[in-house]
């Protein structure tokens, strides 16, 4: 029996503009468009960014909520998880702010950026964060980028600063760098330590190898994110002429996870 599988869309990010792609959505009303054609193609949730005035990288309360606003009237059925995606801008602080003010169901976050420098004072910051954001029913995707990303998570689980619920672990395949192309390859360490018996998981992967990621991710039990957030094109090695193109063809080798199994997958 086919295993449904999440098809996460991240259509913009925070440093993609219109000169990388013309159909980079960076307004709101963009986004909106843009979810409902991927919701539409395939994909059952949305890793939502939201831009200032200049299109550039924010974290904003009153930007947020009309995006989650229009979303709820436009495209009801697909869920939503927002950033907190520092930049080298905000801290963890700021980030929980954010979060706690806004109270999304969704939400991913940076481990390495919520425990900062694992000093007490941002040790105690993380626990509080994590422990409150589980109070509050908010899902939270904890992103790591590599091993030793993983080896802390597992120490964090082990020291209490994340509560005792199964988490949901997004890895990135490589970096926000120049030509990067990410490679199956690079999965392999986290299957290998064991990362599928601690946490359900989902992958991203920089550059026109992200499909081959994510039917190897499909195969290992994983979950996917795409879109022109770190790939903008097709497996052919083309160039998509939409975030909704990178669905599509991916949904057609998988069996997309509906609003409900969604849920069920990323299940506190």
């Amino acid at each position: 029996m086919t295993r449904p599988t999440i098809i996460m869309v991240a259509p913009n990010g925070a440093r993609k503009v219109k000169t990388d792609h013309p159909a980079v959505p960076v307004t709101i009303d963009e986004t909106i468009v843009t979810a409902k054609e991927c919701h539409a193609a395939g994909a059952s949730i949305l890793h939502a960014h939201v831009r200032d005035d200049a299109g550039k990288h924010l974290l904003d309360v009153a930007r947020y909520s009309k995006l989650l606003d229009g979303l709820r009237q436009e495209v009801p059925d697909m869920l939503v998880q927002i950033t907190t995606e520092a930049v080298g801008i905000y801290t963890p602080g700021q980030q929980a702010d954010l979060v706690f003010e806004l109270k999304p169901d969704f939400v991913s976050v940076g481990f390495r950026e919520m425990i900062g420098d694992n000093g007490e004072a941002a040790r105690a910051l993380a626990r509080n964060f994590y422990h409150s954001s589980l109070a509050e029913q908010i899902c939270v995707q904890h992103i790591l980028y590599d091993i030793d990303d993983l080896v802390r998570f597992r120490a964090a689980m082990g020291d209490g600063i994340l509560p005792d619920a199964r988490p949901h672990v997004l890895l990135v395949l490589g970096r926000y760098s120049g030509n990067f192309q990410s490679d199956p390859t690079e999965m392999k360490p986290f299957i290998a330590d064991g990362l599928p018996d601690i946490a359900s998981w989902s992958i991203c992967a920089f550059g026109h190898r992200e499909f081959d990621v994510m039917t190897d991710a499909i195969a290992n039990g994983g979950h996917c994110r795409v879109g022109f957030e770190n790939n903008l094109y097709l497996k052919d090695g083309s160039l998509a002429q939409g975030n909704a193109d990178l669905v599509r063809q991916l949904a057609e080798t998988c069996q997309p996870a509906s609003r409900a199994e969604t849920l069920a997958l990323f299940a506190l």
